[in-house]
């Protein structure tokens, strides 16, 4: 395993890849830190899953995403990876979008261990997470640096996958594409999150704004984000 692929340049949408790599027909699915449900959304629209159970461990998202009422397929609940409220070996597919280095570091083995447990034999787990690289990563590591807990990420994956609780399948590498208008929009959709508290002093929120703009051009700022993807599996007993 490694934490990362710098050759790596193929750019493409995550969802489409997913789709195109798991077995979703019939699925009974459960997605971990599912924040505004996007793409809980967009796997809901196939028609191809039985159900999604999409957990958010943020208060303020979650009572936003109870407010969804046309994807009867989906099942929304609040509550963090590391105490997942399902019983035993219910679940197809566990898929976890860049959250699992937002687990508290000391949480994270309980986390995969909670991912097994809730799969099948069998089943499997699609982790992806952000490379600490890129342009966009060094705007945004000037106000919230992910350096440590990513690499925290990595390390209790290999942990999961080393100790038998999880069978690396595949590990995939590729870049996606961040687009933004301005750089009010990327305060937006960046700094001013509900489930971080990033409070910026006047001097921080200019270097950031300063970088940013930097790589800011007549059409906006475009920005090709490396990511990894482990697809782990429940071995069967």
């Amino acid at each position: 395993m490694k934490i990362a692929d710098p050759t790596q340049t193929r750019v493409v949408n995550e969802v489409n890849v997913l789709l195109e790599s798991l077995p979703l027909d019939g699925a009974v699915v459960l997605e971990l830190g599912c924040g505004k449900a996007d793409k809980t959304r967009t796997l809901a629209q196939t028609g191809r899953v039985k159900e999604i159970v999409a957990l958010e461990v943020d208060q303020i998202q979650h009572a936003k995403n109870l407010q969804v009422t046309d994807l009867p397929a989906v099942r929304f609940a609040q509550g963090g990876a590391e105490t997942i409220p399902l019983p035993d070996a219910s679940v197809d597919l566990v898929l976890m979008f860049k959250s699992l280095h937002h687990v508290p570091m000391d949480r994270m083995d309980d986390a995969l261990s909670e991912i097994a447990r809730v799969l099948k034999p069998g089943g499997l787990a699609w982790i992806s997470e952000p490379v600490y690289a890129g342009e966009l990563n060094e705007v945004f590591k000037l106000f919230h640096d992910e350096k440590v807990v990513r690499e925290a990420a990595f390390a209790a994956v290999q942990r999961a996958v080393s100790d038998g609780r999880l069978a690396l399948k595949e590990e995939m590498f590729f870049l996606t594409r961040s687009y933004f208008e301005n750089f009010a929009q990327f305060d937006q959709r960046m700094i001013q999150v509900t489930h971080s508290d990033h409070r910026l002093s006047p001097e921080l929120y200019a270097r950031v704004q300063a970088k940013f703009e930097s790589y800011l051009g007549p059409e906006g700022a475009t920005f090709f984000n490396p990511q990894r993807v482990d697809l782990l599996q429940k071995p069967a007993p």
